[in-house]
């Protein structure tokens, strides 16, 4: 009987201490998944375009360049200029005319608005810190001189784009883009590194890639035959604007070639965008390389801003660095990992942009509240890109 009753308080001894380790596991497991699968729960919806979350967020674009049609008409304060607005007007452009192309019976809704939001990014107040830079020389009134203005792509490419899909576009804009296109030809084709400035002495690889991207699309718009400079850029490309120890593009470098700064997420993961309109094996190759910098912890990703070997701060290109991580650099992870069909690393990324960006449904609008009209103009643009564009 003694015997009997020992055992049974050690085995009540043994239990609590059991119960808390068992609890703590719990705990832990549902830390870990709990979280992965509430920010996750649209992944899926975005990924395969779900045509009700695309159309919110298209909605909210659309609100936002009306919003910005009655500011400008009426003088009220807090319009979006300088880089900030081109960003903002050039990604809407582009998110609306990939969401026409996916959905063609949206194209009358869409179509006229991605022309609109083009057309603005050609005003001169949108490139008022370019034209300083280059000591007042405005690149658009100098198409013919020997400077690359390579952050004319994102006018260029935006006009394209609209171009594409609206067949109501303006003739007028129709002569600029075939102007800008024309002088990037030319330049991109003398250039023995296909690299063109964006600042005087920094050519910025992505930017370049942006300039491919407008060539290649009005090709797609007009039936013009860019081969012969689509075909050099790309091999100079794989020549020398990637790092091969890290499969990053060089994030700033003279027009000679030679690295100004470390090859970066940042700058790759929005050049894997851009190269998609241009070159799907480019696009392919640098989307490899950015892929490596994922982190993952319980679920949610981010990308590493630094190739190994290489350290620094953040800037205006890769948003705030926070452990090394680059806010810009994860948000563009979307675009690369949905075009080559990543759905592992699209629904890891995802988890972390909705859980700092706070998506919000209102009415029949989808916004993610921490991002404002830029966050929410690029996230339309990544969430809609996909394998159609690239040719």
């Amino acid at each position: 009987m003694g015997s009997s009753s020992g055992a049974v308080r050690r085995v009540q001894r043994f239990r609590g201490p059991l119960a808390i380790v068992l609890g703590l596991l719990v705990a832990v497991v549902v830390a870990a998944l709990v979280p992965s699968w509430w920010c996750g729960r649209d992944a899926d919806a975005w990924f395969y375009g779900d045509a009700a979350r695309v159309r919110g967020l298209a909605e909210e674009l659309v609100a936002f360049e009306a919003e910005d049609d009655h500011r400008r008409a009426s003088g009220a304060s807090g319009v979006l200029d300088g880089m900030y607005g081109l960003l903002a007007h050039q990604m809407t452009a582009q998110g609306l005319a990939q969401v026409v192309l996916a959905h063609p019976d949206w194209r009358d809704r869409y179509a006229p608005i991605a022309t609109r939001a083009a057309a603005k990014t050609l005003r001169p107040e949108l490139r008022e810190a370019f034209t300083a830079a280059w000591h007042g020389e405005d690149g658009l009134t100098v198409l013919d001189g020997p400077h690359g203005h390579a952050y004319l792509s994102y006018p260029a490419l935006a006009l394209g784009m609209a171009r594409l899909v609206d067949p109501a576009f303006p003739a007028q804009l129709a002569a600029q883009q075939d102007a800008l296109v024309a002088s990037y030809e030319r330049r991109l084709l003398a250039s023995p590194t296909a690299l063109l400035e964006t600042l005087p002495g920094e050519a910025y690889p992505t930017d370049v890639a942006a300039v491919a991207a407008a060539i290649a699309v009005h090709g797609r718009a007009t039936g013009a035959d860019h081969s012969a400079v689509l075909a050099h850029w790309a091999r100079q490309v794989r020549a020398g604007q990637i790092d091969r120890a890290t499969g990053l593009v060089w994030q700033r470098v003279g027009v000679d070639g030679r690295a100004h700064d470390a090859p970066r997420a940042s700058g790759t993961g929005l050049a894997a965008y851009f190269a998609g309109f241009a070159d799907r094996g480019i696009a392919r190759e640098l989307a490899s390389g950015f892929f490596r910098q994922e982190r993952n912890i319980f679920g949610f990703s981010a990308i590493h801003e630094y190739g190994k070997g290489y350290d620094g701060a953040g800037d205006i290109d890769s948003g705030p660095v926070v452990l090394g991580i680059s806010v810009s650099a994860t948000a563009f992870a979307l675009a690369p990992a949905r075009a080559f069909g990543r759905r592992d690393i699209f629904t890891r990324v995802y988890r972390t942009v909705d859980l700092t960006g706070s998506p919000l449904r209102s009415g029949n609008r989808v916004r993610f509240a921490n991002g404002g009209a830029i966050g929410n103009a690029l996230l339309l643009a990544f969430l809609t890109s996909g394998p159609e564009l690239a040719r």
